[in-house]
């Protein structure tokens, strides 16, 4: 068993460094997962669990509960690591640690309990904060793309199926695309935190046996230690029943629900960086910002490149806890160990540098109105060949004559732009056709953009109102206060 610790013969530069500690993941969601964290857990766990036997009746030492709170926080991890070295057993060696700093609880600390005790409902304890914190960043980026949105919300621009020309959209309809799914990712999140438990007090086997020898066979007592922990550590309640670990079906939930809004961002992420080639929209780019070693010119759309990227890496992590959900053995195996120690922390901070991403991006795209508006244009005269042929026809015009007349200007001025490289003169040519006796300036306000924007900036409108903003106004006093993050973005 691999153990921690703060001191090294290896000089830092000469092992390898986590990317998403060095570059990706927040201080916030860091800490989450840190070893001081997660041992300080562990000992929070055996106070509550020694306060809550002692609150029943078992003989414990008011000294030895002092003791353990006094010392709750003086975690020496190098200590520790030593006593790991001998007895190649991480709980146990907290477990002697916590005892030299608490000599008076000494022989009570961990009392019936088995390493699944602290190991699993820390586990429950982290992963609660950091789907919080998950929560939190995800609403970020909904306020920051709401305002874009209302903002953008009137602005026509060609919309595209298949990445070919459709019908107008405008830029703010298009980004409540992208608001609409992280809600749909929210939703979830709600619910997957609604549906957290902890693992309780179970013992070996899920079958609480340890506790019940403890308490003389009083089972009303083994149900009121599992129900006193669980207040302890802010659960409403514990998984009706398990094996020695709590079902790992769980990390499969919460590793599905991360995946989730991994696929929200990255669809964000995939749709920046085509409209990048579009340049119509740009990413955030600082003043002495290189795009590429060799060649000076480029701008990249590197933050929308990563979260895609980073998101793909969450997607995939999913599998990670559903193969080990649908591995285990009868009430336990350990299999699941080292690869839940590797696998759920990484999808917590690779999503966490993702939505710093988005939300750093969020804040600052901007749009280039005059390439939106040329690519419309460029396409927008065969778009609104029906709009122009109905209306001639309601002045009296043959629609079938107008509809071939149409047709063969249509396909002289495709190309035109495409074998000759010229600019496209669709309307020209019409305008010139005595058959439809419309000038230019007829036709092109009978091809103004917004008119083929249907309801898309009410849309908008409707939707940042009744969608988003109660949305953010309720999830407001929930969002846990976070610092602008420290890292490369």
């Amino acid at each position: 068993m691999t153990s921690f610790s703060g001191a090294s013969d290896l000089n830092f530069l000469d092992r390898y460094q986590h990317p998403l500690a060095g570059r990706y993941a927040s201080r916030e969601m860091q800490e989450i997962f840190s070893p001081r964290r997660r041992y300080g857990t562990w000992r929070k766990l055996w106070i509550a669990l020694a306060e809550s036997e002692a609150e029943l009746g078992i003989d414990i030492p008011q000294e030895a509960l002092v003791q353990m709170c006094d010392a709750v926080d003086d975690l020496d991890l190098d200590r520790a690591a030593e006593f790991e070295k001998r007895f190649r057993h991480d709980v146990m060696a907290h477990v002697h640690l916590f005892g030299e700093d608490a000599p008076a609880a000494k022989g009570i600390i961990h009392l019936g309990a088995t390493s699944a005790y602290v190991g699993d409902n820390t586990d429950l304890i982290l992963h609660r904060s950091a789907l919080e914190l998950v929560r939190t960043r995800l609403v970020r980026c909904v306020s920051e793309l709401s305002e874009f949105a209302r903002t953008h919300a009137s602005i026509p621009t060609l919309g595209y199926t298949h990445f070919q020309p459709a019908q107008p959209t405008t830029v703010g309809k298009r980004a409540t695309l992208w608001i609409q799914d992280l809600i749909l990712d929210l939703d979830e999140m709600e619910h997957r935190l609604g549906s957290l438990r902890f693992r309780g007090v179970r013992g070996t086997t899920g079958t609480q046996a340890s506790f019940l020898e403890l308490f003389n066979g009083d089972h009303d007592k083994v149900d009121a230690l599992d129900a006193a922990v669980g207040r302890r550590m802010d659960f409403a309640g514990s998984y009706p029943v398990s094996g020695q670990t709590y079902p790992r079906k769980v990390d499969f939930q919460v590793l599905s629900t991360l995946a989730g809004i991994a696929t929200s961002v990255s669809k964000i992420g995939h749709d920046l960086r085509l409209l990048a080639h579009l340049r119509e929209v740009e990413e955030p780019f600082e003043k002495e910002q290189i795009g590429s070693s060799a060649m000076p010119y480029k701008q990249n759309p590197m933050r929308a490149e990563r979260m895609c990227a980073l998101s793909r890496h969450v997607i995939v992590l999913s599998q990670d806890a559903a193969f080990t959900a649908a591995t285990q053995w009868l009430e336990r195996s350990l299999d699941d160990s080292a690869n839940k120690r590797v696998s759920v922390p990484d999808a917590f901070l690779t999503l966490d540098g993702c939505l710093v991403l988005l939300e750093n991006v969020a804040s600052g795209i901007t749009i280039n109105r005059n390439m939106i508006r040329k690519n419309l244009l460029e396409h927008l005269p065969f778009m609104a060949t029906e709009t122009i042929l109905m209306h001639v026809v309601s002045r009296g015009g043959d629609r079938q004559h107008l509809h071939e007349r149409i047709r063969q200007h249509s396909l002289a001025a495709a190309k035109r732009v495409k074998e000759d490289g010229e600019g496209l003169d669709l309307l020209e040519r019409i305008a010139g056709d005595e058959s439809f006796g419309l000038s230019l300036d007829d036709l092109q306000g009978l091809t103004d953009p917004r008119k083929f924007i249907g309801r898309a900036p009410e849309q908008v409108t409707r939707f940042l109102n009744e969608e988003v903003e109660p949305l953010l106004a309720r999830t407001e006093e929930r969002m846990q206060p976070i610092s602008d993050p420290d890292i490369h973005v």
